[in-house]
């Protein structure tokens, strides 16, 4: 992707589109940030509500260690800098769910500091987002006002849940780049364990803010676009939202600051509230919990139990298996499909394995809405099938014939070629039967063979229609070349 190719046309020529984001990423824990509450989606409306949630007099929120060893894990998976001490502060805001009336969050001292994450695209090049901080805060409740056309009810499981908010720099310059870094950095949460990154269930969201500038000009007014939960929707929400900023500025108007919700149905933003009113918070540090002090050697015990990282698993892929760099891609960006293809590839032609599993097993899964993981067909079946390919037993086009079976529930790969008697025919006393009867009855064809030697592909057919399609065609094209001359 070049640079040119990011910006965006307008009446009065090009323009250049800034992107940063703030993702909101759901810890993967079982309580809560400040209380015991339990964590999960699909309770009853207030029924993981403890009192610190509901804000009841005299609560005290108590910091939850398994959410402070999430928030340093990810951040030492963003290649950041933990710091040591950290501290809480409360963000005033009032609205119905927030029952506290203010938010706890992290300001000026947060847990994590600048990191930065390697961004693939679909062209093959990559980019690298800064990441200016990670910080701990909790989740506010939910208003729903779809249940009664007279009130507004609030559900207040999420109230206190924690979240991780990822703040990145404002180095992106396109919709595609946008989508492809939230693509990323979920995959290496997924990987560290520190969030599931369920998009729909809102367990990793985006909030992304847009601005607008002529190439290498200052920067422009940002606004702020709320609450995005997928990466087709973050795409279109840039790509409205730019093209928004853009009229205005050609018509001579100017940039509101102002935070904004993204309408999928109608695919356009729309103005949620002004960002110079709203966001006052008039933080101050909790005066209920204190700094937040790390001890280094807890710090480094986590950095040693990461597990091996997408980037670095790309890389040993394509040293250890000699993958190019798109199949290891498409391979580490879910980590239960790069292991399906390990245990699959263990002594096989691991480009095969790949094939099998990057195309037609993928596309399967797919179909049936399926993850890796419940796959009716193991990777012991995927390299069995494999392995009756490179032993000459069954053909690439009779394995597409064995590999449906597998999928259809009828036994694994040697049971379905015995039963089905899919083997091809290697025997070359057979072949060599059908082959001299072809040359025989087809005098003509032959000779345009000396003359044309891709025509020798007709003869192939000839022979691939006479078996069934169980020739195989290696010893058929060694034998048509050795009978009709063809070198």
């Amino acid at each position: 992707m070049t640079e040119n190719s990011k910006l965006i046309q307008g009446r009065t020529g090009p323009w250049e589109v800034v992107l940063g984001l703030e993702v909101h990423a759901q810890v993967a824990s079982n309580a809560k940030l400040f209380s015991g509450a339990a964590v999960g989606f699909g309770a009853g409306p207030n029924a993981q509500v403890s009192l610190v949630d509901a804000a009841m007099p005299g609560m005290l929120p108590v910091i939850n260690r398994r959410c402070v060893e999430q928030a340093v894990r990810t951040g030492l998976g963003l290649k950041a800098k933990i710091n040591l001490k950290s501290t809480f502060d409360r963000k005033n805001y009032f609205y119905p769910d927030l029952p506290q009336g203010y938010q706890i969050s992290q300001y000026k001292e947060p847990v994590v500091g600048e990191g930065e994450v390697l961004v693939e695209l679909d062209d093959g090049s990559t980019i690298t987002v800064g990441i200016e901080r990670l910080h701990l805060e909790q989740d506010a409740g939910k208003s729903l006002h779809d249940q009664d056309p007279n009130f507004t009810y609030v559900d207040l499981n999420r109230a206190g849940t924690a979240l991780m908010e990822i703040v990145s720099r404002p180095d992106m310059r396109s919709s595609a780049e946008a989508a492809a870094y939230v693509k990323k950095l979920r995959t290496i949460l997924v990987y560290l364990g520190t969030c599931d990154g369920d998009m729909e269930k809102g367990n990793l969201r985006a909030d992304v803010n847009v601005s607008v500038r002529k190439p290498g000009g200052p920067l422009g007014t940002r606004c702020e676009i709320k609450n995005v939960n997928s990466y087709r929707f973050i795409q279109q929400a840039i790509e409205y939202e730019a093209r928004r900023q853009i009229e205005i500025l050609e018509d001579g108007g100017s940039i509101d600051q102002e935070t904004r919700l993204f309408d999928p149905n109608k695919g356009e933003t729309r103005s949620m509230r002004s960002k110079e009113e709203a966001h006052d918070y008039r933080y101050f540090p909790d005066p209920d919990l204190l700094p937040l002090v790390l001890d280094a050697a807890w710090v480094k015990a986590i950095e040693e139990s990461l597990p091996e990282l997408p980037d670095a698993k790309k890389a040993r892929l394509q040293s250890q298996y000699g993958l190019s760099a798109y199949d290891a891609g498409v391979l580490v960006s879910e980590a239960a499909r790069a292991d399906y293809f390990e245990a699959a590839a263990k002594g096989r032609d691991a480009k095969l394995v790949a094939n099998w599993v990057t195309n037609d097993l993928a596309a399967k899964l797919t179909a049936a809405g399926l993850d890796i993981e419940e796959s009716p067909i193991k990777a012991g079946e995927i390299a069995e099938l494999v392995a009756l390919i490179e032993e000459g037993v069954i053909s690439s086009k009779i394995a597409k014939d064995v590999f449906e079976r597998m999928w259809a529930g009828e036994g694994a790969p040697r049971e379905i070629v015995e039963k089905q008697g899919l083997k091809q025919v290697s025997d070359t006393g057979a072949l060599e039967a059908i082959i001299d009867d072809l040359i025989a009855k087809n005098p003509g064809q032959a000779e345009q063979v000396k003359e044309k030697p891709q025509a020798i592909g007709w003869f192939v057919g000839q022979v691939m229609k006479a078996t069934g399609g169980k020739a195989n065609p290696g010893a058929v094209n060694q034998l048509l070349k050795s009978k009709l001359g063809v070198e």
